[in-house]
């Protein structure tokens, strides 16, 4: 191609092939291929692991961040919404996802039940060396969830540095320092965030002001040759609030389209406040061992509050004229909130690891944890149809009778726990030669237990590759074992607001079946990843997925399975820049309280994804990127409904299954590198300063296109049906960025 557009010949990945002539433009890089490599990788003896380039996390044009828009490109990633950081894994939801930073395991924030509220992820792009995500199956050094584990390894700079980022969502400023002697280093970032101009977008009469920052820092002090000390410390803040004013939303069929007009009147506000810091001690007396031995400390202070009115009509529409005819329903609508949750927990871990050769690690870890949470919950709704509260039973509307006063739901709680966790785990790794074949294995169990419900829990993990002395370079995987969901603050927490210490922890058997082919074509690396994976699932504990905050019914009632089969195709389809092309066939099910299957709220079904690079070729500084995503819509959220001795309504699952729209997505960036580090040499004076000054022009949701990220139910009193309403996402918004990095 020989210039930019929007065309979808652009995004056709085979026309992508037709550009060998710009081979002499850019060197050919290869695919690094995810094996286990002996000694000299810290982190590659998950045999399943998907290594990341940092240099794409910066290229992609992502609102949710680097990593993550990166991560929803893959084939068993999904999310239905572009502003949360968040993302659910074969069939798994937001709360069954490991994230490591330096091997610390890192806490996300609890309360957040709107993508808008989110924010910054805690992953600064700017500060990462290594990124290593599993989408299951993995070794047992990592925790007790069921879906994937994310390692991210902090960088040291090796000199002075200073990079930063302005856009019109806010900026971030990075500063590397290291010693003449490279003892001593040490990295600092801050980052500001503002989406005021893109929330304007979802054509809303609402005043947004949310205000997100964090800063984060790496130091590291190397004593010897052979002892070295490091401390990460991050602080975030989100400032939410919200005043909404007026909303209209058409929406139904064809046959039967409906609007509701809503007018408000209050606010929410809510804020996040999360810091962490770690102090690590390394000891690696030879090339055999190495000791690290880490303490830490979380804080998280949460406050959600909000007390909104809103008074609505649902209207049918005459689909010829467009005109609201007939209103089917009117009321009034009270939502309630003053929650506060304080989260502390601290503790220490040691991890060794001994390598007999250069082929083997036998690794093992202790962790000690202990845990302060207080959580004061105070939340109600109140929905008022046609002069009647709901809910309220079946009759007659026309005999006037009104009935008594009931709130839809009611949350209320005071709890404060200080339990202590306890984890072990050992690992053995082998590379090995097996004729002419090449064998890999990785096998190992992890033990750990909750002084809170007294459960101790076992997980044996194993993982098998064999590469085949065949022509074509071919790998075979098999992993799987035994996968808990060790119950936290938000698995405890029951629909009425009280802590369970009964509940247990949710189970997983996985077993994952994969396939690896690297070849070249065009004399370019290609690799094409296929797995196919089933996990049989027991002690589950039934949720509703609202927006993006799940609520659990605090019963261990309900078994289900998953099955899936992706692959992805990931190759220079333009000479030197990496991209690729996902697909992926998934479904999820549950069996709560045996009466029968029903899909899972996070059921994926079919999706398809595209990360793809290109640059002109007469001006290889003139660069774009696209990402592309369509999945299939995922079942919406029930609404809460309580019984009137205060238990959860079960059936509620069984009698309002619908599923949302399909999730379609095209976000497209272009850039133009000024100055890159190439002809840095050729610079003089002050520009001689910088390594990088890029331009860049970022366009969200190209061809605006509609999706919902949840479901909002609204209730006819007259004929006591449920209307779902679709919570839409963001349209279309240009984003303007500049980056610089000085050396």
């Amino acid at each position: 191609m020989k210039k930019l557009g929007l065309s979808l010949s652009l995004i056709a990945p085979m026309l992508a092939f037709s550009q060998s002539k710009k081979k002499d433009t850019v060197k050919t890089t290869h695919i690094e291929e995810v094996m286990f490599r002996g000694k000299s990788a810290e982190h590659m003896s998950d045999l399943g692991a998907v290594k990341i380039s940092t240099k794409d996390t910066k290229n992609v044009t992502s609102i949710s961040g680097g990593i993550e828009g990166i991560l929803k490109t893959l084939p068993s990633v999904n999310s239905n919404t572009e502003l949360s950081s968040q993302y659910m894994v074969r069939g798994g939801n937001y709360d069954e996802n490991l994230i490591y930073i330096n091997g610390i395991e890192i806490y996300r924030p609890f309360l957040i039940r709107n993508s808008q509220q989110e924010g910054l992820s805690i992953i600064n792009p700017d500060m990462v060396s290594t990124i290593n995500f599993s989408a299951g199956g993995f070794e047992p050094k990592y925790g007790d969830k069921m879906s994937s584990a994310l390692h991210i390894d902090y960088r040291e700079p090796k000199k002075a540095e200073l990079s930063g980022e302005a856009s019109l969502m806010g900026g971030r400023l990075t500063a590397g320092f290291a010693s003449k002697n490279k003892k001593l280093t040490a990295l600092f970032s801050g980052r500001y965030r503002n989406l005021n101009l893109l929330f304007n977008t979802l054509k809303e009469d609402t005043n947004f002001n949310p205000v997100y920052l964090d800063f984060q820092s790496y130091i590291n002090y190397h004593i010897n040759s052979k002892l070295s000390l490091s401390f990460m410390g991050y602080y975030s803040k989100n400032y939410y609030e919200m005043i909404p004013k007026e909303r209209s939303l058409d929406f139904g069929t064809r046959n039967q389209p409906l609007n509701l007009t809503v007018n408000y009147k209050g606010k929410e506000n809510d804020q996040y406040k999360n810091m962490m810091g770690t102090l690590s001690m390394n000891f690696k007396p030879s090339d055999q061992w190495k000791f690290t031995l880490d303490a830490f400390a979380y804080k998280n202070r949460e406050k959600e509050y909000y007390s909104i009115e809103s008074k609505y009509t649902l209207q049918t529409i005459n689909f010829l004229t467009g005109v609201p005819t007939e209103a089917l329903d009117s009321g009034k609508q009270l939502d309630y909130a003053r929650n506060d949750l304080f989260v502390r927990t601290y503790g220490m871990q040691f991890r060794g690891r001994f390598s007999p050769g250069d082929d083997a690690d036998i690794e093992i870890g202790l962790k000690y944890e202990k845990e302060n949470l207080k959580d004061l919950t105070n939340e109600w709704k109140l929905i008022d149809s046609a002069g009647y509260s709901l809910p309220r039973p079946i009759d007659d509307p026309r005999l006037g009778t009104q009935g008594e006063l009931r709130l839809l739901y009611r949350i209320a709680g005071e709890n404060a726990i200080q339990p202590t966790r306890l984890s072990a785990y050992a690992q053995y790794s082998q590379k090995l030669d097996w004729g002419m074949n090449k064998v890999s294995f990785n096998a190992g169990a992890r033990v750990s237990h909750w002084s809170f419900n007294q459960e101790t829990i076992f997980s044996p993990r194993m993982q098998f590759s064999i590469m085949p002395y065949w022509n074509a370079e071919m790998t075979f995987r098999l992993s799987g074992g035994v996968y808990y969901q060790a119950p936290f603050y938000k698995e405890i927490k029951d629909l009425s607001g009280n802590f369970n210490s009964s509940i247990k922890s949710q189970r997983s058997l996985q077993l994952i079946l994969a396939n690896d082919y690297q070849f070249q074509m065009y004399d370019r690396p290609f690799k094409l990843t296929t797995e196919a994976y089933y996990k049989k699932m027991d002690n589950l504990i039934p949720y509703y997925m609202d927006n993006v905050r799940i609520r659990y019914s605090g019963k261990n009632n309900t078994s289900g399975y998953a099955y899936g089969i992706e692959t992805r195709l990931s190759g220079e389809f333009v000479p030197g820049l990496e991209s690729w092309i996902s697909a992926s066939y998934a479904r999820a099910y549950e069996n709560i309280g045996g009466k029968g299957d029903i899909p899972r709220p996070t059921d994926q079904r079919f999706r398809f994804a595209m990360f793809y690079q290109d640059y002109m070729p007469k001006f290889p500084s003139i660069k774009m990127n696209l990402t592309l995503t369509y999945a299939m819509g995922i079942p919406t959220g029930t609404p809460i409904i309580l019984k009137q001795n205060g238990e959860p309504n079960l059936n509620a699952a069984y009698q309002y299954q619908k599923t949302l729209p399909s999730y379609k997505r095209i976000d497209m960036g272009v850039s133009k590198a000024f100055i890159d580090y190439k002809d840095r040499k050729k610079r003089h004076g002050f520009w001689s300063n910088f390594e990088e000054l890029t331009l860049g022009l970022q366009v969200f949701n190209v061809f605006v296109l509609k999706n919902a990220v949840a479901t909002q139910w609204i209730t006819d009193s007259n004929t006591n049906l449920m209307y779902s309403v679709p919570v839409r996402t963001t349209g279309r918004f240009f984003n303007l960025k500049l980056e610089f990095r000085i050396k």
